[in-house]
């Protein structure tokens, strides 16, 4: 059974655990990212994970197997470890979100194709595009807002 919590204790071992299901995630998902990037990411992830504002993690048995970061109105990232893909988890956390922390914007990696799929499917559409992402990497950056 899943269920979603709000970090309040953003830990050494809880973020080890969040870099692991990230890099999990975007080894299924981000195919377009170069393997120094990659490296480069992972090292930088528990500085992001510290830095955004609302932190939630969807948990199995106790442990954390995916995540999402939000900053205001926006989902800033969403993660899901490779191996729970597919069960529901990123629609809960997503909608979690949406239904009671007011979010109405998620920016994606135009190049993870399901999850930009993902995300249509969920009411959100493309409202703008940078060629470049937060780093300034040329990794295209969608930002989409929910319809209705």
């Amino acid at each position: 059974m899943i269920s979603i919590h709000e970090v309040t204790d953003r830990n050494p071992a809880l973020l080890a655990r969040l870099v692991e299901v990230w890099a999990s995630s975007v080894l299924a998902t981000h195919d377009f990212l170069a393997q120094s990037d990659f490296t480069v990411l992972k090292r930088e992830m528990p500085s992001y994970l510290t830095a955004v504002p609302v932190l939630l993690t969807a948990e199995e048995n106790g442990s954390p197997v995916a995540f999402m970061g939000l900053a205001g109105a926006e989902c800033a990232m969403l993660f899901v470890a490779a191996e729970s893909r597919g069960r529901g988890i990123g629609r809960a956390l997503l909608e979690e979100a949406v239904r009671h922390r007011n979010v109405t914007r998620v920016t994606v990696n135009e190049q993870n194709t399901q999850a930009v799929g993902f995300y249509e499917h969920m009411g959100f559409h493309v409202t703008e595009r940078s060629p470049l992402d937060a780093q300034g990497r040329p990794y295209p950056i969608l930002t989409m807002r929910l319809s209705g």
